[in-house]
């Protein structure tokens, strides 16, 4: 996971809330290459903020997924798809201008603290 690239926090938890901070498909400092890889990479580092706090993919309620080219929703949601395997939180899709670093995609999520 990189350091966030602005002035925010990778995450912020509010209750029984965990925020995560809109994630690219960056990583050692790089962006990977294409929409797949960056999508990939993009769950890697929310799934690593995830691990921060002690939760995982599991623990995900929502995301929000922001994309350059609506035309890449079809590749982003397959590989969304296999990350999150039959978990399905609730998600919603948006084409942007741009995104920092000249990414492709970026994708932030709410996670549910549940008590141990």
């Amino acid at each position: 996971m990189s350091k966030p690239v602005a002035h925010y926090s990778a995450s912020y938890r509010a209750g029984d809330l965990l925020f995560v901070s809109g994630q690219v498909g960056i990583a050692d400092g790089s962006l990977a290459e294409g929409v797949e890889n960056q999508t990939s990479q993009a769950l890697s580092n929310v799934k690593a903020v995830l691990a921060q706090n002690d939760l995982t993919l599991e623990h995900v309620v929502k995301c929000t997924v922001f994309m350059t080219d609506i035309e890449n929703f079809g590749v982003v949601n397959a590989t969304y798809a296999e990350i999150f395997g039959d978990h399905r939180p609730s998600r919603s899709a948006i084409a942007v201008k741009a995104l920092p670093l000249g990414a492709l995609v970026e994708i932030e999520a709410i996670a549910h603290v549940t008590k141990s």
